[in-house]
């Protein structure tokens, strides 16, 4: 059994419409953390469905960290104008032009990584496992899944979200696109970092951006 506060305190977590949010909790017994898993996996639906339209309208949003120390630009789009002027939805691109000035993503999504990168990347983690002593029957998995870690830390999308590490970016995004109901999608993106390139002392830029998204 659950009740209305149930339905509040879901609606909360997830961002979800109440009615989605009650049915959650219908189809998980009120179970609070399964019904999350259940609107989460329905985001997944609803950005599947939604792939194939156009998103040309949208936003460029810009994110300076205070003492322009980093600065961001992202490119998000949308199906309409309308949405585009909503303040979902500029919280949402507002918190992903943070998650870049923070996680310092190379890629949008792990299909824009050239497949030499990959392949230069593969090349380098193979022979880190059989240095250890890897037998070369479990060297492939093992490279699979520091490839997987490579995405995570170098692709927008498979990052883990600075605001909430129990999700990643895409997982976010699925989520924004149940609830706005239009497909979104994020284009592009560039960071600077003042003195990147320079021989000079750098601060931990990284961490004091997540330091201040957490506040």
């Amino acid at each position: 059994m659950f009740t209305a506060k149930d339905v509040m305190a879901l609606r909360e977590r997830t961002g979800c419409g109440m009615m989605d949010c009650k049915k959650a909790l219908v189809e998980t017994d009120g179970d609070m953390d399964k019904a999350v898993e259940f609107l989460r996996e329905k985001g997944l639906a609803a950005a599947a469905k939604k792939a194939s339209r156009i998103a040309a309208e949208g936003i460029v949003e810009s994110y300076i960290h205070m003492g322009g120390k980093i600065g961001v630009l992202v490119e998000v789009n949308c199906e309409t104008d309308f949405v585009a002027k909503t303040d979902q939805f500029h919280a949402f691109v507002k918190d992903v032009a943070m998650q870049i000035a923070a996680a310092n993503p190379t890629y949008v999504s792990s299909e824009e990584v050239p497949e030499d990168v990959i392949e230069h990347e593969r090349s380098i983690l193979r022979a880190q496992a059989l240095n250890e002593g890897k037998p070369e029957k479990i060297v492939e998995r093992m490279v699979d899944g520091r490839i997987k870690k490579f995405f995570s830390e170098n692709c927008l999308l498979d990052q883990p979200f600075v605001k909430d590490g129990d999700k990643t970016v895409q997982q976010y995004l699925n989520e924004q696109i149940a609830t706005i109901g239009e497909k979104i999608s994020i284009r592009r993106f560039v960071r600077y970092q003042m003195g990147e390139g320079l021989e000079k002392r750098q601060d931990d830029f990284v961490a004091e951006v997540m330091g201040q998204m957490k506040k």
